[in-house]
């Protein structure tokens, strides 16, 4: 465990955690009326009432406390590799502790990180688009490079690619997570390699739920305040009008931090949430350097700047003129390049696995980031 507090102090921390009706505000509560967790988990009705816990809640604490077992949890986090963070541990983040409602918890894999790394949060919309697949890597890839951490919630869609970007550009990001760590409740079930990826390349997945907790809905709100409160701003690159990410943003604001958007096609539903974003004054983005000269970074690497893409080869040669950072369908390439179309994919293949070109879907090419 990375707590400073020995097990035994630390399994009365982990024993609300399985109530379902016990959140945020109500931990304030507790932590503020006792000394510590320990004398709450075993006041009384009439101490407990005192504090202003009442009602479901209340009766919730009282009935399941005799049936919550805090040294189970914490050999379920032993067997998960999961580490667990209080609010009062001198390592909890300094920037989270700052939201109206911190997590009282964090449960943690992978490697927290120094609590004065900049980092930016990234979200958007699960149904992405052909816009969303290129824009997302073209935002996110300088900013990894720079040494920015990229906090994002792991969701298909935007967040998948923010963190896959991220790793494939050799940077350090952050998954904030509305369920368990454990590997059989890790959500979406389809991102659990992603999980390991993320640990693996020194990052870091986190929560404020124990192992075992399944991803229901009321948790996701929760988990994008994490999301804006271990950020000095949030990126918007693809969100409809009832979007997640607008929780996101708004929670972001309400926090003092930064929010950015990205513009998008007035035609497109999945873009009708950032739309409305810049029109409520959050700062438009049209390139990473846009969220560093807002936030004040000047101190971040300048690498922003394009990378100069050389031809390798005489098909390469024929290839990069065509290519733009407007998608082009391959039939468009083989028609410009004048290459046959199997040497057209060929090179095109070559030049996706050196990163001087991505397929954003639909057989349509961007040139590289």
């Amino acid at each position: 465990m990375s707590s400073q507090l020995s097990n035994e102090e630390l399994k009365y921390w982990v024993s609300f955690t399985p109530l379902t009706k016990f959140g945020p505000l109500h931990w304030q509560k507790v932590l503020k009326a006792f000394p510590s967790p320990k004398e709450a988990w075993g006041a009384t009705r009439a101490e407990l009432e005192r504090t202003g816990i009442q009602g479901a809640v209340l009766e919730e604490m009282l009935t399941e406390r005799q049936n919550i077992r805090g040294e189970e949890i914490l050999a379920a986090c032993d067997r998960e590799n999961i580490h667990v963070l209080t609010l009062r541990d001198p390592e909890y983040p300094e920037l989270l502790k700052t939201l109206y409602n911190p997590p009282a918890l964090l449960f943690y894999k992978g490697t927290l990180g120094l609590p004065d790394v900049p980092c930016i949060g990234v979200v958007g919309t699960r149904m992405i688009t052909t816009y969303g697949r290129q824009i997302t890597p073209m935002l996110v890839q300088p900013l990894a490079r720079g040494g920015i951490t990229i906090v994002s919630g792991l969701a298909m869609g935007i967040d998948t690619v923010a963190h896959e970007t991220t790793l494939a550009a050799g940077g350090r990001t952050i998954a904030v997570l509305g369920s368990g760590l454990d590997a059989a409740h890790v959500y979406p079930a389809q991102n659990r390699n992603l999980v390991q990826n993320i640990v693996d390349h020194g990052g870091c997945v986190l929560g404020e739920y124990p192992p075992g907790t399944q991803p229901l809905r009321h948790h996701f709100p929760y988990r994008n305040r994490i999301i804006a409160g271990m950020s000095r701003g949030v990126l918007v690159i693809e969100a409809a009008e009832e979007s997640g990410a607008l929780i996101t943003a708004r929670i972001a604001l309400e926090e003092n931090r930064e929010v950015f958007a990205v513009p998008g096609p007035i035609t497109s539903p999945q873009s009708a949430g950032t739309n409305l974003l810049l029109k409520q004054g959050a700062h438009p983005v049209n390139e990473a350097q846009d969220m560093l000269d807002i936030l004040n970074w000047n101190d971040v690497p300048r690498i922003l700047e394009n990378r100069v893409l050389l031809p390798e080869s005489p098909e390469e040669e024929k290839m990069l003129p065509c290519l733009s950072q407007e998608p082009t369908h391959i039939d468009e390439l083989v028609t410009r390049s004048g290459l046959a179309t199997p040497a057209a994919m060929t090179t095109l293949t070559m030049m996706e696995m050196k990163g001087k070109v991505r397929h954003v879907g639909g057989m349509l090419y961007v040139i590289g980031s």
